[in-house]
């Protein structure tokens, strides 16, 4: 089954100002609990928003809100709306565009593409330059859609590829806390 037509676009809050006019059909918000919503959302015409807050952890630490599998439901509840209408434009974004969003964006690529998973995950290389998508997240929808480790392993596949375009980006991913997800 190939991956859906609707178009994907993978951004920060920073960056949501630059795609107010350019067709998005469907907004998906992923920010830290305590972020205010971002007024620029209003700028956007009719749109379908889903907000959805935790923060970008990828294990339970004191002090944060962790993804739970609640949360992926609801990511999957938008995907069900995205995918109802076809051709739709789908913008994605967290606070940077680079761990949660990019996460949602495969999740949302394999919901109804099984098969496709590292397809899919190998498709962010062009979408966003940098991305490093939540484990926890695609953990949480791979148990979900019942994918037996085929989304792990495009996430790994993705993460692979990148590195080889991007080496130095091990030492980031080390320095940042999450030397566990780097492929071994």
């Amino acid at each position: 089954m190939p991956l859906p037509n609707h178009k994907v676009t993978i951004c920060g809050i920073p960056e949501l100002s630059q795609h107010c006019s350019v067709g998005v059909s469907h907004v998906l918000s992923i920010i830290d609990t305590h972020e205010p919503r971002p007024p620029v959302l209003d700028s956007f015409s009719v749109i379908d928003h889903e907000l959805i807050r935790f923060d970008d952890v990828v294990a339970e630490y004191p002090g944060f809100e962790a993804c739970t599998p609640a949360h992926i439901i609801k990511v999957l509840e938008f995907g069900e709306r995205v995918h109802a209408r076809p051709g739709s434009h789908v913008l994605v974004h967290c606070h940077a565009g680079i761990s949660r969003s990019t996460a949602a964006a495969a999740i949302l690529m394999c919901q109804h593409a099984p098969g496709q998973e590292e397809v899919a995950f190998l498709k962010l290389l062009g979408m966003r330059k940098h991305g490093w998508p939540n484990t926890r997240m695609v953990e949480f929808a791979d148990t979900l859609l019942k994918r037996d480790g085929a989304l792990l392993r495009g996430l790994d596949a993705y993460r692979r590829a990148l590195l080889q375009e991007k080496p130095h980006l091990s030492d980031v991913i080390r320095n940042i806390g999450r030397g566990h997800e780097l492929p071994v």
